[in-house]
């Protein structure tokens, strides 16, 4: 044998050795391996799309891939291809966000993931598309999202729940026991009024009884307040988030500005985002006191649209990453689930320079029943 002779053995024997060692990787692969020449005819089908698709290799060489796409899809599918074959690009991820599916030979669907490369020269390229069987982790998914939704339902209607009880509760502090208070403080004014000249001491016992009844009217409204203020109730969120700014200037004597824009719209608020907005107030403004060692805060209240947005700025030591994320931080935590739940967001990031920034935005129109 002649030396081009041995040469040209030895290059058969090489590409032999390449095409069966390349053949045993595409066996060995679990993901099912598909490649279509440019008329979308399968001209290699590995086993594990064999098993995926329950559809033997003989049966599905030279055949259109079409018999593997749900009907409604191969229209499109062939102009993606097409696009794909006069694009730059070598290899993508088909699908990007969404979820592809695809035909076994039993009719059924299932969802996949799949990439596709290309491979030739301009006007024969060979597609070959690798594709996963997620259906197990589909459905897992799904089960974890429903099962996330109906915690968030629950945690809604618990919510819901303590919102009316606090409101009975601050209904009765101020209906009722504020009534009694007020008849008490009535009586002893007049048994003060009818007490005999001459008895210092008991006189001075009055007067010490009216210092306590007067303390205990005001730790009545303020409880009552706290719990839900009959304002927000009454006038709406626009003139509670002003008494609540106020309150919390001479509680922690941290200067606290509210801006407030287009106030008839947010005290048009309906019930259920007016009292999550002026929750979201509160937990941000008791946060602040607690930790962000501020000496000012800025609260904006607005309705843009069809968007309410609350933002609270301080000028405090900030928020670190490991804050946010902490397993006990219900109270942001609890935050961003009232958002969330409305159909919105809430951001907790570090304001801009130095401080913490608490952003909300929530559909100012909920679709959800009132209480």
């Amino acid at each position: 044998m002649t030396t081009p002779e041995r040469r040209l053995a030895r290059a058969e024997t090489a590409l032999a050795d390449t095409e069966a060692r390349y053949a045993a990787i595409l066996e060995s692969a679990m993901d099912a391996v598909i490649t279509i020449d440019e008329s979308q005819r399968v001209v290699l089908f590995n086993q594990a799309a064999e098993a995926m698709f329950g559809c033997p290799r003989s049966e599905a060489l030279s055949g259109s891939l079409d018999r593997f796409l749900p009907e409604r899809f191969r229209a499109a599918h062939h102009g993606h291809i097409a696009a794909f074959g006069v694009a730059g690009a070598t290899n993508r991820r088909m699908g990007h966000n969404t979820v592809l599916s695809a035909l076994r030979s039993d009719g059924t669907e299932f969802p996949i993931e799949a990439s596709i490369s290309k491979a030739g020269a301009a006007g024969h390229h060979l597609y070959t598309v690798i594709l996963r069987d997620i259906t197990r982790r589909k459905s897992v998914e799904d089960a974890l999202r429903h099962s996330q939704s109906e915690l968030r339902e629950l945690s809604a209607q618990v919510l819901q729940a303590r919102e009316d009880e606090k409101t009975r509760i601050a209904r009765e502090l101020h209906d009722e026991l504020g009534q009694q208070l007020t008849a008490l403080k009535m009586d002893l004014a007049w048994a003060q009024e009818k007490l005999p000249a001459g008895q210092p001491e008991l006189a001075g016992k009055l007067a010490r009884m009216n210092e306590t009844l007067d303390a205990t009217v005001t730790a009545t409204r303020r409880i009552s307040a706290d719990l839900r203020p009959l304002m927000l109730d009454d006038l709406g969120l626009a003139e509670a988030a002003e008494w609540l700014v106020e309150d919390f200037r001479q509680r922690s004597g941290i200067e606290c500005n509210l801006v407030l824009r287009n106030a008839e719209a947010v005290s048009d608020l309906p019930s259920t985002t007016a009292t999550a907005l002026y929750r979201m107030l509160q937990e941000s403004l008791t946060n602040v006191a607690r930790h962000s060692q501020a000496t000012h805060v800025k609260v904006e209240l607005e309705v843009e649209g069809e968007v309410a947005v609350l933002v609270v700025t301080d000028d405090g030591r900030g928020i670190k990453a490991s804050d946010r994320t902490k397993s006990r931080s219900f109270g942001l935590k609890g935050l961003r689930e009232r958002a969330h739940y409305l159909g919105g967001t809430a951001q907790i990031e570090p304001a801009p320079g130095a401080g913490t920034c608490v952003a909300v935005r929530v559909p100012a129109v909920t679709t959800e029943s009132e209480p």
